[in-house]
């Protein structure tokens, strides 16, 4: 049974969990973690072709019958524990590692920014989440889905919707669209040659504190606006642009004026 509280919605349709392990290309020399394994559904899937498999799950009510599943598979790794204060670095000694998990939607966005934390070790991440998110974290400058969400994914990985599921996969049924995303690393900002990627994306996040101000008016949180609209011209921006329509270069320009020569 589903608890409410957790966001549980499991992969109950054989069908789809073929058409997500396609997509995944799991090989035998592969390390994968698993986030959210469930009753098992994606996860006995996985230790059938994975090298290794370390299956994360937060409700205890789940675990006996996880741990069955890994009595019969060598290679299988069962861990109770909150994916959001789990140290990957201890569950994945040595080596890359990639992710599957299908996340509970109210904190997609925390546990992505987790999983970025590991970003040097992970060769990519595959989640399946609310499709209107997936949206966000792949829109383009322009895109009225374009936010800091989109920023902060495309700094560490290269996002791409690969198909949606539909609400019927699930039981219980989800109330929302969702779709599968591949978050392939490195992303864009491996070439932006910034040293304090924690305070770039703080500057990011000042940028878009209110998306219907211009960008100017909510860089008067951090500076006067003599100086935002030095900033601004330094980096080649109009005075009335707005934080969705900046790349994330445009993002790293801006954020080098701000920090001045030290950066």
């Amino acid at each position: 049974m589903a608890r409410q509280r957790l966001g549980q919605h499991f992969l109950a349709d054989a069908n789809w969990r073929g058409r997500i392990l396609d997509k995944l290309g799991a090989t035998r020399e592969e390390v994968w973690v698993e986030i959210g394994a469930g009753h098992g559904e994606m996860t006995r899937e996985l230790a059938r072709v994975a090298r290794r498999v370390v299956a994360i799950e937060l409700d205890a009510q789940l675990i006996p019958a996880l741990q069955r599943l890994a009595a019969e598979a060598a290679n299988l790794e069962i861990v109770h524990g909150d994916v959001l204060a789990l140290d990957f670095a201890a569950l994945v000694p040595a080596g890359e590692f990639r992710v599957y998990g299908s996340l509970p939607y109210y904190i997609t966005s925390p546990i992505l920014h987790r999983l970025f934390a590991y970003s040097s070790r992970i060769r990519s991440v595959h989640v399946v989440i609310q499709l209107e998110v997936a949206e966000r974290i792949a829109a383009s400058p322009g895109n009225r889905d374009y936010g800091y969400l989109s920023v902060a994914t495309q700094f560490y990985a290269r996002p791409v919707i690969d198909f949606r599921i539909p609400a019927g996969a699930f039981q219980p049924p989800p109330k929302v669209a969702s779709a599968l995303v591949s978050l392939r690393m490195p992303g864009a900002g491996a070439a932006l040659g910034l040293r304090d990627h924690a305070g770039f994306l703080e500057f990011v996040q000042t940028c878009f504190a209110h998306k219907r101000k211009t960008l100017l008016n909510n860089l008067l949180a951090i500076t006067s606006r003599s100086q935002a609209e030095e900033w601004l011209a330094a980096a080649g921006l109009r005075r009335d642009a707005r934080a969705e329509q900046l790349t994330l270069q445009k993002f790293a320009a801006l954020y080098r004026f701000a920090e001045g020569p030290g950066e």
